[in-house]
């Protein structure tokens, strides 16, 4: 019966394109063909799963979520409605991670706290380039027009802030401010790491969060200049709707789950949709995840930012993963083999 249902489901119209299908290779799988899949924690899955499936309006997915409030299964669950799609675009799968960054600051300037967290400036036309970090810092052109949100303690620490899009600022009084990304200058971002490796200061795999911090801790003038090299600068809204044991909002305004959410590049993955992620590299790993964000560098039907958690030790976690693999969307059935080439 329940298999009627799902081959019945999957009969609902419409399936919207996304724009990088049309030069993907599909592979329709099967759920044998996934490495470790019996062994995965399924429920922990459906429950990240269930975090943003009531904003999938599409009448493909709005059945699906509906059963998925009442399963008992979960693996029963996703093997009835889903058929996992291998999507490839010819580039080679990489998979990172990122984390919520949490720094010490206060509302006010003062003694420690001297580096401007910034809201969104009403000039600033989303989609365009704007000043670049250099003329922001340089120049002071976001000073005196009540756009600070915060003060911080440090300054690697608070472009890593930028770079995560998110974080928490921990005050004196021991209460927090929760930040969400607001919009960037639309400058492209460059790599802190690699210019330190560009210059011979250290090999690729010695760089990290933490060494670049003591880098510029040990080198003042220099590291005020390594701080420049990223043209990118990213504001932020401050968040008061988001219990604190819960993640950060990510691409569908909804919290994310360590070790379960995933940013995607939309153009090829659906956001909101299980994905299989089978990790190689160092602390392998095959897990059910879900699409639920996305990340101005995560391009290509084969790359993905897993989130870790939040604080400094997810963000050292974070920061040892860089790793080849595979990841496989589930989507609905008749979805699914309307991608194939034999669909």
């Amino acid at each position: 019966m329940l298999r009627m249902l799902a081959f019945g489901l999957a009969m609902f119209a419409g399936i919207p394109a996304q724009a990088g299908l049309d030069r993907a290779e599909i592979t329709l799988l099967t759920f044998d063909q996934l490495q470790g899949w019996p062994a995965d924690n399924h429920a922990a899955a459906l429950d990240a799963f269930l975090g943003t499936c009531a904003d999938l309006d599409d009448p493909e997915w709005r059945p699906i979520c509906n059963l998925a409030k009442t399963q008992e299964n979960a693996r029963t669950f996703f093997e009835l409605f889903f058929v996992p799609v291998l999507i490839e675009d010819g580039k080679p799968p990489l998979f990172t991670a990122y984390f919520e960054p949490v720094l010490r600051g206060s509302r006010r300037q003062g003694g420690r706290y001297q580096y401007p967290v910034y809201g969104f400036p009403s000039d600033l036309q989303r989609g365009t380039e704007w000043h670049t970090r250099r003329q922001i810092v340089e120049g002071n052109i976001l000073a005196g027009r009540g756009l600070e949100i915060a003060w911080v303690d440090d300054p690697v620490a608070l472009q890593f802030l930028q770079i995560q899009g998110s974080g928490r600022i921990l005050l004196p009084s021991g209460s927090s401010i929760r930040l969400g990304y607001a919009g960037s200058n639309g400058r492209r971002f460059r790599s802190l790491g690699d210019e330190l490796v560009r210059q011979g200061i250290y090999n690729r795999h010695q760089v990290s969060a933490t060494v670049i911090s003591n880098w510029v801790k040990r080198n003042p003038t220099a590291g005020a200049k390594l701080l420049l090299h990223n043209p990118s600068f990213v504001f932020f809204r401050e968040i008061g709707q988001v219990p604190s044991d819960r993640g950060p909002l990510g691409a569908m305004n909804r919290s994310i789950t360590a070790q379960r959410s995933l940013a995607v590049d939309p153009a090829f993955t659906p956001l909101g949709a299980p994905v299989w992620l089978e990790k190689a590299g160092a602390n392998p790993f095959s897990r059910l995840m879900v699409a639920q964000d996305t990340g101005s560098r995560i391009k290509g039907a084969q790359r993905a930012d897993i989130f870790i958690g939040t604080g400094d030790d997810a963000g050292r976690r974070a920061g040892q993963i860089s790793d080849p693999g595979r990841m496989v969307v589930l989507l609905p059935i008749q979805r699914a083999y309307a991608l194939s080439p034999e669909g």
